[in-house]
Protein backbone atom coordinates (compact mmCIF):
# COMPACT_ATOMS: atom_id res chain seq x y z
CA UNK A 1 0.00 0.00 0.00
CA UNK A 2 1.27 3.41 -0.67
CA UNK A 3 1.78 6.04 1.67
CA UNK A 4 -0.85 8.85 0.68
CA UNK A 5 0.41 12.19 0.88
CA UNK A 6 -2.24 15.20 1.07
CA UNK A 7 -2.04 18.18 -1.45
CA UNK A 8 -3.24 20.86 -0.87
CA UNK A 9 -6.75 21.71 -0.59
CA UNK A 10 -8.44 24.11 -3.56
CA UNK A 11 -10.81 26.03 -3.62
CA UNK A 12 -13.85 24.12 -5.77
CA UNK A 13 -15.79 27.00 -7.90
CA UNK A 14 -19.49 26.78 -7.65
CA UNK A 15 -20.06 26.22 -10.95
CA UNK A 16 -18.24 23.71 -10.97
CA UNK A 17 -19.99 22.46 -7.65
CA UNK A 18 -23.36 22.39 -9.11
CA UNK A 19 -22.23 20.29 -12.48
CA UNK A 20 -20.69 18.05 -9.46
CA UNK A 21 -24.20 18.03 -7.83
CA UNK A 22 -26.00 17.12 -11.34
CA UNK A 23 -23.24 14.41 -11.59
CA UNK A 24 -24.46 12.40 -8.50
CA UNK A 25 -27.80 13.08 -9.15
CA UNK A 26 -28.25 11.58 -12.68
CA UNK A 27 -26.41 8.81 -11.32
CA UNK A 28 -28.18 7.95 -8.11
CA UNK A 29 -31.62 8.21 -10.18
CA UNK A 30 -30.14 6.23 -13.39
CA UNK A 31 -28.52 3.37 -11.44
CA UNK A 32 -31.68 3.60 -8.67
CA UNK A 33 -29.47 3.71 -5.63
CA UNK A 34 -29.79 5.52 -2.43
CA UNK A 35 -26.40 7.13 -2.55
CA UNK A 36 -24.14 8.87 -4.89
CA UNK A 37 -20.92 10.60 -3.59
CA UNK A 38 -18.58 12.51 -4.18
CA UNK A 39 -15.62 11.98 -1.04
CA UNK A 40 -12.79 14.40 -0.61
CA UNK A 41 -9.35 14.55 1.39
CA UNK A 42 -9.18 17.38 3.66
CA UNK A 43 -6.22 17.13 5.82
CA UNK A 44 -6.53 13.79 7.87
CA UNK A 45 -10.18 13.32 7.18
CA UNK A 46 -12.26 12.13 4.50
CA UNK A 47 -15.54 14.20 4.12
CA UNK A 48 -18.76 13.86 1.81
CA UNK A 49 -18.19 16.45 -0.47
CA UNK A 50 -21.15 15.89 -2.47
CA UNK A 51 -23.93 14.20 -2.22
CA UNK A 52 -27.00 12.77 -3.84
CA UNK A 53 -30.20 14.48 -3.14
CA UNK A 54 -32.26 11.17 -3.09
CA UNK A 55 -34.91 10.62 -0.45
CA UNK A 56 -33.64 7.28 1.15
CA UNK A 57 -29.38 8.86 1.37
CA UNK A 58 -28.08 8.80 4.59
CA UNK A 59 -25.26 10.70 3.81
CA UNK A 60 -24.66 14.81 4.11
CA UNK A 61 -22.27 16.82 2.77
CA UNK A 62 -19.52 17.71 5.37
CA UNK A 63 -19.91 14.40 7.02
CA UNK A 64 -16.45 13.22 7.70
CA UNK A 65 -14.45 9.97 9.24
CA UNK A 66 -10.46 10.31 10.42
CA UNK A 67 -9.14 8.86 7.26
CA UNK A 68 -6.27 6.34 8.05
CA UNK A 69 -8.01 3.03 9.64
CA UNK A 70 -11.54 4.28 9.37
CA UNK A 71 -12.60 0.52 7.61
CA UNK A 72 -14.19 2.91 4.76
CA UNK A 73 -14.77 1.29 1.36
CA UNK A 74 -13.21 5.04 0.21
CA UNK A 75 -9.93 4.40 2.12
CA UNK A 76 -8.83 1.35 0.36
CA UNK A 77 -10.04 2.96 -2.99
CA UNK A 78 -7.74 5.66 -2.62
CA UNK A 79 -4.93 3.58 -0.67
CA UNK A 80 -4.70 1.21 -4.24
CA UNK A 81 -5.52 3.91 -6.44
CA UNK A 82 -8.21 1.38 -8.23
CA UNK A 83 -11.86 0.45 -8.40
CA UNK A 84 -13.33 -1.38 -5.36
CA UNK A 85 -17.06 -3.68 -5.98
CA UNK A 86 -18.52 -5.07 -3.07
CA UNK A 87 -21.83 -6.68 -4.20
CA UNK A 88 -22.73 -7.56 -0.49
CA UNK A 89 -20.70 -6.65 2.36
CA UNK A 90 -22.56 -8.68 4.58
CA UNK A 91 -21.63 -12.08 2.91
CA UNK A 92 -17.54 -10.76 2.40
CA UNK A 93 -15.61 -11.32 5.09
CA UNK A 94 -13.16 -8.43 4.60
CA UNK A 95 -16.46 -6.05 4.57
CA UNK A 96 -18.97 -7.35 6.90
CA UNK A 97 -18.09 -5.25 10.11
CA UNK A 98 -17.27 -1.92 8.31
CA UNK A 99 -18.20 0.97 9.24
CA UNK A 100 -21.46 1.71 6.52
CA UNK A 101 -22.65 -1.49 7.27
CA UNK A 102 -24.27 0.41 10.43
CA UNK A 103 -25.97 3.11 7.49
CA UNK A 104 -27.68 -0.61 5.86
CA UNK A 105 -25.10 0.12 2.90
CA UNK A 106 -23.94 -3.35 1.82
CA UNK A 107 -22.67 -2.58 -1.61
CA UNK A 108 -20.50 -0.25 -2.97
CA UNK A 109 -18.96 0.72 -6.15
CA UNK A 110 -16.15 3.32 -6.40
CA UNK A 111 -13.44 4.60 -8.17
CA UNK A 112 -10.62 7.16 -7.02
CA UNK A 113 -10.21 10.80 -8.12
CA UNK A 114 -6.70 11.89 -8.27
CA UNK A 115 -5.59 15.57 -8.83
CA UNK A 116 -3.26 16.51 -11.86
CA UNK A 117 -0.29 15.98 -9.70
CA UNK A 118 -1.36 12.66 -8.87
CA UNK A 119 -2.37 12.84 -5.45
CA UNK A 120 -5.25 11.79 -4.60
CA UNK A 121 -8.64 14.63 -4.27
CA UNK A 122 -11.00 11.36 -3.23
CA UNK A 123 -13.45 8.85 -4.66
CA UNK A 124 -16.60 9.23 -6.76
CA UNK A 125 -18.65 5.92 -5.20
CA UNK A 126 -22.73 4.60 -4.90
CA UNK A 127 -24.19 2.74 -2.08
CA UNK A 128 -27.01 0.46 -1.86
CA UNK A 129 -28.98 -0.73 0.74
CA UNK A 130 -29.31 -4.10 -0.97
CA UNK A 131 -27.10 -6.39 -2.71
CA UNK A 132 -25.94 -4.81 -6.31
CA UNK A 133 -23.24 -6.13 -8.43
CA UNK A 134 -23.50 -2.92 -10.89
CA UNK A 135 -23.64 -4.16 -14.16
CA UNK A 136 -20.20 -3.27 -16.97
CA UNK A 137 -22.67 -0.23 -18.10
CA UNK A 138 -23.23 1.61 -14.67
CA UNK A 139 -19.30 0.99 -13.90
CA UNK A 140 -18.65 2.95 -17.53
CA UNK A 141 -20.99 5.33 -16.44
CA UNK A 142 -19.51 6.32 -13.49
CA UNK A 143 -15.95 6.21 -14.75
CA UNK A 144 -16.31 8.37 -17.85
CA UNK A 145 -17.91 10.62 -15.26
CA UNK A 146 -14.59 10.42 -13.30
CA UNK A 147 -12.61 11.11 -15.95
CA UNK A 148 -15.27 14.79 -16.27
CA UNK A 149 -14.25 15.56 -12.83
CA UNK A 150 -10.43 14.99 -13.10
CA UNK A 151 -10.30 16.70 -15.84
CA UNK A 152 -12.79 19.99 -13.89
CA UNK A 153 -9.79 19.19 -11.35
CA UNK A 154 -7.01 19.60 -14.00
CA UNK A 155 -8.65 23.12 -15.44
CA UNK A 156 -9.14 24.75 -11.39
CA UNK A 157 -5.74 23.34 -10.32
CA UNK A 158 -3.77 24.94 -13.88
CA UNK A 159 -5.88 28.15 -12.85
CA UNK A 160 -5.08 28.23 -9.20
CA UNK A 161 -1.65 27.57 -9.99
CA UNK A 162 -1.31 30.42 -12.90
CA UNK A 163 -3.26 32.54 -10.02
CA UNK A 164 -0.58 32.31 -7.88
CA UNK A 165 2.21 33.06 -10.58
CA UNK A 166 0.12 36.12 -11.39
CA UNK A 167 0.44 37.61 -7.50
CA UNK A 168 4.12 36.97 -7.37
CA UNK A 169 4.79 38.41 -10.80
CA UNK A 170 2.53 41.60 -9.90
CA UNK A 171 4.41 41.61 -6.75
CA UNK A 172 7.41 41.93 -8.57
CA UNK A 173 6.68 44.42 -10.83
CA UNK A 174 5.70 46.59 -7.90
CA UNK A 175 8.83 46.39 -6.26
CA UNK A 176 10.65 47.31 -9.74
CA UNK A 177 8.49 50.18 -9.81
CA UNK A 178 9.18 50.88 -6.54
CA UNK A 179 13.12 50.54 -6.70
CA UNK A 180 12.76 52.46 -9.82
CA UNK A 181 11.29 55.39 -8.72
CA UNK A 182 12.11 58.39 -6.50
CA UNK A 183 13.23 56.78 -3.35
CA UNK A 184 13.10 59.57 -0.48
CA UNK A 185 16.51 59.28 1.74
CA UNK A 186 16.88 61.60 4.63
CA UNK A 187 20.44 63.67 3.90
CA UNK A 188 22.13 63.33 7.04
CA UNK A 189 21.33 59.71 8.57
CA UNK A 190 20.52 57.72 5.35
CA UNK A 191 17.13 56.22 6.68
CA UNK A 192 14.93 55.51 3.67
CA UNK A 193 11.16 56.31 3.85
CA UNK A 194 8.79 53.50 2.64
CA UNK A 195 5.39 55.09 1.72
CA UNK A 196 4.68 51.52 0.38
CA UNK A 197 0.67 51.39 0.92
CA UNK A 198 0.37 54.53 3.37
CA UNK A 199 -0.49 58.26 2.74
CA UNK A 200 2.31 59.60 0.80
CA UNK A 201 5.19 61.25 3.31
CA UNK A 202 4.32 59.21 6.24
CA UNK A 203 5.69 56.03 5.63
CA UNK A 204 8.00 54.23 7.53
CA UNK A 205 11.61 55.24 7.95
CA UNK A 206 13.77 52.27 7.37
CA UNK A 207 17.77 51.71 7.01
CA UNK A 208 19.02 51.33 3.61
CA UNK A 209 19.61 47.52 3.95
CA UNK A 210 16.25 46.68 5.86
CA UNK A 211 14.73 48.39 2.57
CA UNK A 212 16.58 46.50 0.00
CA UNK A 213 15.80 43.01 2.03
CA UNK A 214 11.57 43.95 2.41
CA UNK A 215 11.77 44.99 -1.30
CA UNK A 216 13.80 42.79 -2.99
CA UNK A 217 14.71 39.39 -0.86
CA UNK A 218 17.95 40.48 -1.21
CA UNK A 219 20.47 40.01 1.66
CA UNK A 220 22.91 43.00 2.29
CA UNK A 221 26.27 42.31 3.06
CA UNK A 222 28.41 44.85 4.82
CA UNK A 223 31.53 45.73 3.23
CA UNK A 224 34.04 48.72 2.45
CA UNK A 225 33.91 50.61 -0.68
CA UNK A 226 37.85 51.80 -1.77
CA UNK A 227 37.21 55.24 -0.46
CA UNK A 228 35.90 54.03 2.75
CA UNK A 229 38.63 51.46 3.07
CA UNK A 230 41.76 54.12 2.63
CA UNK A 231 39.74 56.40 4.87
CA UNK A 232 39.30 53.71 7.63
CA UNK A 233 42.72 52.51 7.32
CA UNK A 234 44.48 55.95 7.72
CA UNK A 235 42.22 56.07 11.01
CA UNK A 236 43.31 53.23 11.85
CA UNK A 237 47.16 53.68 11.30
Amino acid sequence: MKKIQHSQTIEIPRDNLVKWQNVVDIIAKLIDIPAALIMRLVESDIEVFVSSQSDANPYRPGDHEHFLGSGLYCETVINTNDKLLVPNALTDEKWKNNPDIKLNMISYLGFPITLPDGQPFGTICVLDDKENAYSETYENLIKSFCEIIQSHLALIYMNTILGEKNKNLSDYIAEIKILRGIVPMCCVCGLIRDDTGVEHGKGEWLKADKFVNEKTGAQVSHTYCPICYEKAAEDYM
